[in-house]
């Protein structure tokens, strides 16, 4: 007996000692074999405790092990490995709300952000004119009259001159309005006198203005003729290759329909696509027919399991649905898209499929409707994770709604920076304090999804992780940070961007962090993100991007 004791005594120690590793393992590695070992780094791990380590193995796309550089070194031999010299990693960085197709095919329309006048519009389109004469439609996005000097809507006039057998067609930067030209207008056939629901066709002096905002934009819209598949493909990829560069492993598009998805599942089976992408319906008849009655959608790359509804429209084109009066225009107060009780039986359909609901609210009326209707359907405490897309303005009677019925607050952050120069007068002194109130929404929901709105503001998320931080806009005004009481911390950004994204869209367990088990999408930066002094974050680069463990960009 005394010599099977004896001999059991060193088997036991050596259990023991693996037991005190500081290694962090998947279950079911049995080999020491790897594909990748990435070490010698600074690794944020953004784990429940929010712990670095230095080293980590990646095996089939996933993460296996994490833990020091010398311990991941002895255990495990691998195929490549990675000497990142103390550089900063990440998890693969989330947008948790952009319109990552939209902004691809935008790439090849006439971009207007930045326009400082309706001149240089005219000065940008007939360039663009010239370069591309084949094209039917002129089409350009990303105008916004605040950044002029005559703060005041365009009229179709200058177009209608210059362009007089061309359609043209500007959409705003929030996509909440256009203008048109008259060739446009004909093509579509608007007219004078027409109305629609939940839109504005713009007049002065009973004549046609071009400008339509919301629902009135469709009426238009709809007449360009859709890109065809390759162009759409093409759109695609490029937004890919962007995002890549700016560290997004992950996307959500907020607003597709079943064309886009499909082709989205296409590229993904063909290995052309590699950004995942989970994927908000537009709440159209033909979608919500089609997915509520086939069901949700899950790959690794794809899923398709919420719908994108939209409530009212944007502060800057005055669409957003306040309780109040604009300030800067008592004439108007915004309007909602849709009526109460179609917003109301939209939610009660989409809720009865265990879809999850995510709604567009910018004004403080909006948000009160939908946190209400949602509080019907959702009654108290639960796990469905319905959303409400950028919460930008909310009585602060409402917040504690986002407590009381477990809604996460999706938020951009450079929507707030951007809007903030005339934030104050279009509010008033007193309702813009509860506006873009990120730490007030953090304190009620626990986390913020975060995102850009992209191609509505830049598509890079330390733009964003630096408005969330510093308040500030890209020049580091104002001096101080806006109305930084709702200020967020470095690491509540960081997790906005990753594990609280990953919440949002049910893949805590498969993304988000640099754990054992999740996928191995992870982002290597020149300079860290939680030490880098603020006005220096906007310019921190990314380095690498990988996906799966797979190099996706490298700078050059």
């Amino acid at each position: 007996m005394k010599k099977y004791l004896f001999a059991f005594i060193p088997l036991l120690f050596i259990l023991l000692n693996a037991c005190g590793s500081k290694i962090q393992e998947r279950d079911a590695t049995k080999s020491n074999e790897v594909d990748l070992i990435v070490h010698n780094a600074k690794v944020y791990t953004v784990d429940s405790t929010f712990s670095q380590v230095e080293a980590f193995a990646v095996k089939d796309g996933q993460f296996v092990a994490v833990g020091s550089s010398k311990d991941i070194l002895t255990k495990y031999k691998a195929k490549k490995k990675i000497d990142l010299q103390k550089k900063p990693v990440y998890p693969g960085f989330f947008d948790a709300h952009c319109h990552f197709y939209r902004y691809g095919l935008g790439l090849r329309q006439v971009d207007l952000v930045g326009t400082t006048s309706f001149a240089s519009i005219v000065t940008k389109l007939q360039a663009f004119r010239k370069q591309n004469p084949a094209q039917a439609w002129l089409i350009g996005r990303g105008w916004d009259q605040n950044d002029w000097e005559l703060k005041e809507f365009p009229s179709k006039d200058t177009l209608d001159k210059v362009f007089p057998d061309v359609p043209v067609f500007l959409t705003r930067v929030d996509g909440h309005a256009a203008l048109a030209n008259q060739k446009a207008l004909d093509l579509a056939g608007v007219k004078k006198g027409a109305k629609i629901n939940g839109g504005v066709i713009a007049t002065k002096n009973d004549q046609l203005t071009g400008i339509l905002i919301d629902n009135a934009i469709q009426l238009v819209s709809k007449a360009i003729p859709e890109a065809s598949k390759a162009e759409q493909t093409t759109a695609l990829l490029n937004a890919q290759k962007q995002c890549f560069a700016v560290g997004l492993t992950s996307v959500v598009d907020a607003g597709l329909n079943r064309s886009n998805i499909e082709l989205i599942d296409e590229l993904h089976k063909a290995n052309k696509l590699k950004m995942r992408v989970y994927a908000m319906i537009s709440a159209t008849k033909a979608n919500l027919d089609y997915y509520l009655a086939k069901g949700k959608i899950k790959t690794d790359y794809l899923h398709v399991r919420s719908v994108k509804v939209y409530a009212d429209g944007a502060l800057g084109s005055r669409g957003a649905c306040l309780l109040h009066p604009y300030h800067d225009k008592p004439e108007e107060q915004g309007f909602l898209l849709s009526s109460p009780q179609t917003l109301d039986s939209l939610v009660q359909r989409i809720a009865a499929k265990g879809f999850q609901v995510n709604t567009h609210c910018i004004g403080d009326s909006a948000n009160r409707l939908l946190l209400d209707i949602y509080g019907k359907y959702l009654k108290g405490n639960n796990d469905l994770r319905w959303r409400i897309e950028h919460a930008q303005v909310v009585s602060k009677a409402d917040l504690q709604k986002f407590a009381q019925f477990s809604i996460i607050p999706s938020v951009q952050p450079t929507h707030g920076t951007s809007d903030m120069y005339w934030a104050d007068e279009r509010l008033g002194n007193e309702k813009v304090k509860t506006a873009y109130a990120y730490k007030d929404l953090l304190k009620q929901g626990r986390l913020l999804a975060i995102g850009s709105d992209f191609p509505v503001e830049h598509i890079n998320p330390l733009y964003g992780f630096h408005a969330g931080v510093a308040r500030q806009d890209a020049k580091n005004f104002p001096e101080g940070g806006f109305q930084m009481e709702n200020a967020i911390s470095r690491e509540q950004a960081l997790k906005g961007m990753t594990i609280w994204a990953a919440f949002s869209n049910f893949e805590e367990n498969e993304k988000g962090s640099i754990e054992p088990g999740k996928m191995a999408d992870f982002v290597v930066t020149e300079k860290d993100l939680m030490t880098s002094p603020k006005a220096e974050l906007r310019q921190v680069k990314v380095l690498h991007t990988f996906v799966g463990g797979e190099q996706v960009y490298q700078k050059k």
